[in-house]
């Protein structure tokens, strides 16, 4: 499921967390890792569990309604198009999928901040949802559409939803836009939204597993590395994330002979976009940019393969 951008991102994590205290064994390291990654799994059934809480809570709102002393027509015959919309439905017929995210119900009924119903009045009092119940179209694909715009305007960017995210991992919000996009995926491509392979194939996991122990055993080495090409910066001046970024390009430009070096180095510049200052953006460029240059010239790198330099 996780690009190979976003699997350098979840290392990078795991890295900066390891060498912060650097007391773990290696492969109790690696466990941990692999644990950070199922956490991405996670995130997903939690936010598909909001969903279906959300409607679930809908659901009640109107059945309450129509207990009313003076209930009026809407509240005795309510549309339920929302409650109905087929998207919602395909999630609640599967029974592995419904059986996955009830173990995550809980963050969404058992919280202090009463989201399900901040969330379900800023969308019933929308144009959005108004549009939706008064539209005369009924397809599979308008009701695909709203499901998505409603996570897109008022869930995805929601402050509480956010701390409630970030109270579970620290992590979470910077996973946040990839997997919405995984879920929008989903649902426009009639995709089963239960899946709980977090890598496409085998050879991801051991590209996740190689760069995490090819930073960690070589660490010092690479430290030597990055003051020589550095022009003997001290490395207190050189930030943590910065030095870790370069690191891990180091482990795919010396040992990764499938990769080409472009691909690595434009990788690592646009994690660095997200993950560092402009100037340390340029700094970073500039200094793989020589290292490749040097490796190369002096014959200690190389790519296996056409194209790959």
């Amino acid at each position: 499921m996780l690009s190979r951008r976003h699997i350098r991102i979840k290392v990078m994590q795991s890295l900066y967390s390891y060498l912060s205290i650097e007391t773990e064994d290696l492969a109790v390291a690696q466990k941990s890792m692999l644990k950070h990654f199922n956490e991405v799994i996670e995130l997903k059934f939690v936010l598909i569990s909001l969903l279906v809480e959300l409607v679930n809570y809908a659901d009640s709102f109107y059945e309450e309604a129509k207990t009313k002393h003076f209930p009026t027509s809407f509240d005795l015959d309510p549309n339920r198009k929302f409650i109905d919309n087929q998207i919602i439905r395909n999630i609640q017929n599967n029974n592995k999928l419904m059986k996955e995210i009830s173990k995550f119900s809980s963050f969404w009924l058992n919280n202090d901040h009463d989201i399900l119903n901040k969330i379900f009045i800023n969308v019933i009092k929308s144009d959005l949802y108004n549009r939706y119940l008064n539209s005369s179209i009924n397809s599979i694909d308008y009701d695909k559409k709203f499901i998505v715009d409603v996570m897109n305007q008022y869930i995805l960017n929601h402050h509480l939803v956010h701390h409630i995210l970030e109270e579970r991992s620290i992590y979470w919000i910077d996973d946040l836009p990839f997997i919405a996009t995984v879920i929008f995926g989903d649902i426009k491509n009639d995709i089963s939204m239960y899946s709980s392979e977090i890598f496409k194939d085998l050879s991801d996991k051991y590209f996740a597993l190689n760069l995490f122990k090819g930073v960690i055993n070589n660490n010092l080495n690479y430290d030597h590395i990055i003051i020589k090409f550095s022009e003997n910066w001290d490395l207190n001046r050189i930030a943590k994330m910065d030095q870790l970024i370069i690191k891990m390009a180091f482990v795919e430009i010396m040992t990764m002979e499938d990769l080409p070096f472009k691909v690595t180095m434009n990788e690592y510049i646009e994690i660095s976009k997200y993950y560092s200052t402009k100037k340390s953006r340029v700094f970073i460029n500039g200094l793989l940019d020589n290292f490749v240059k040097t490796y190369i010239r002096e014959g200690k790198v190389k790519k296996v393969g056409k194209g790959l330099v």
